[in-house]
C-alpha cells in the first residue's frame, strides 16, 4: 500500500464529494470538477474525510493507490482555494498584455503572439513582464502554463525568454576567448 494513499483527504467546509463508484464529483466555492478513476481501487466517503484502499495487492493498484488519492486532494483543493502558475517574461522588448480574457504576447517574432484562454481559466497580468494563470485543475493551469513558456522558452546564453517564477535557467558561458 502506498503511504500517500492511506492518508485521508480531509473535505473543508463548503465543499461537497459525491463519490458513485468509480466516479468523483467535488463542488465548491469556486467550481465543480468530476473524474473517473481506475477499478483497481476503492473510494469511499465516510464523514468529512474520503478513503481511498486498493482491491488487490499488484503492483498496479498500489501505484494507483497514491496517485487517485493526490488527484482527489487536487480536486479539493481546486474548488475550495483554485491554483496559481506564475511566468516570468526576460528579454528586451518582451511584454504581455491582456486583450479581453487572452494574452498578447511580444516575444521577439515580426508579429504579435495571442493565446486564448481556455474555459475555467483566467490570466492576470499584474505589470507587463508576469503573467499569473489561474484555475480550479491543477492538471490544466500547469498545461496552460507550459504552453504559454514553449512560445518563446528560455534560451541558454543569455536567459531570454518565458520562465516559470523561481526557476533557475543554467546558463553556457558561449564562445571563448583567445
Amino acid at each position: 500500500m502506498s503511504r500517500i494513499g492511506k492518508k485521508p483527504v480531509q473535505i473543508p467546509a463548503g465543499v461537497t464529494v459525491t463519490v458513485n463508484g468509480t466516479n468523483v464529483h467535488v463542488k465548491g466555492p469556486k467550481g465543480e470538477l468530476d473524474r473517473t478513476f481506475s477499478d483497481l481501487v476503492t473510494i469511499k466517503e465516510e464523514g468529512e474525510e474520503i478513503l481511498v484502499s486498493v482491491n488487490d495487492e499488484s503492483r498496479e493498484a498500489n501505484a494507483q493507490h497514491g496517485l487517485t488519492r493526490t488527484l482527489i486532494h487536487n480536486m479539493v483543493l481546486g474548488v475550495s482555494e483554485g491554483f496559481v502558475k506564475q511566468l516570468e517574461l526576460t528579454g528586451v522588448g518582451y511584454r504581455v498584455a491582456l486583450k479581453g480574457k487572452d494574452l498578447d504576447l511580444s516575444l521577439g517574432y515580426s508579429h504579435p503572439v495571442i493565446y486564448k484562454a481556455p474555459e475555467n481559466i483566467t490570466f492576470e497580468v499584474p505589470d507587463n513582464t508576469h503573467i499569473n494563470v489561474k484555475g480550479i485543475s491543477k492538471e490544466q493551469v500547469g498545461q496552460v502554463a507550459a504552453e504559454i513558456r514553449m512560445k518563446r522558452p528560455p534560451e541558454p546564453y543569455k536567459g531570454k525568454g518565458i520562465h516559470y517564477m523561481g526557476e533557475h535557467i543554467r546558463r553556457k558561458l558561449g564562445k571563448a576567448a583567445k
